[in-house]
């Protein structure tokens, strides 16, 4: 059984670990080199209209993520999301009950919608996005990520 509840600072190792295994593997996300703990645990700390919650199994095993925070552009009106699960664990349903709770958690906080930052050659993103409503409104052509690779990345928008 797949468990929700709001990200802990105790939950950082384990996003830590969880994220830089996806990072290794690349392809789906645009975070490159070494994702640091202290980062994660200083995301998690932030509280200026952010929202994270993990997914376990029953004996308490990270099996994904997904955050909310303020889109830089929009602010007020906009939540920038991210979604993770564990390598092997996709197709569970974790990230639609993940979903449920991150877009009430949108509505509570007062956005009007969630925009979606999915790289194009990310199958899996983009048909978690569409499957939960997100629909394209645009895409930003030659993004140069930190390790320098280029990719194109779809925008995806979800009205609350």
């Amino acid at each position: 059984m797949i468990h929700i509840r709001p990200a802990a600072p105790a939950d950082a190792r384990a996003i830590t670990e969880l994220l830089q295994d996806i990072v290794d593997a690349g392809g789906t996300t645009a975070i490159t080199g070494t994702v640091s703990r202290s980062d994660i645990e200083a995301q998690l700390a932030s509280t200026d209209r952010a929202a994270w919650h993990v997914a376990e199994d029953d004996a308490g095993e990270l099996l994904g993520f997904q955050w909310i925070e303020p889109m830089v552009d929009e602010p007020k009106t906009c939540a920038e999301i991210a979604s993770f699960a564990r390598r092997g664990k996709t197709g569970l349903g974790i990230g639609s009950k993940l979903f449920e709770v991150t877009r009430a958690a949108a509505k509570a906080l007062g956005y009007t919608w969630i925009r979606a930052n999915i790289r194009a050659d990310n199958a899996g993103g983009l048909a978690y996005y569409q499957s939960r409503g997100f629909e394209d409104y645009g895409r930003i052509e030659g993004y140069v990520m930190g390790d320098g690779t280029v990719v194109d990345k779809v925008l995806k928008r979800y009205d609350l």
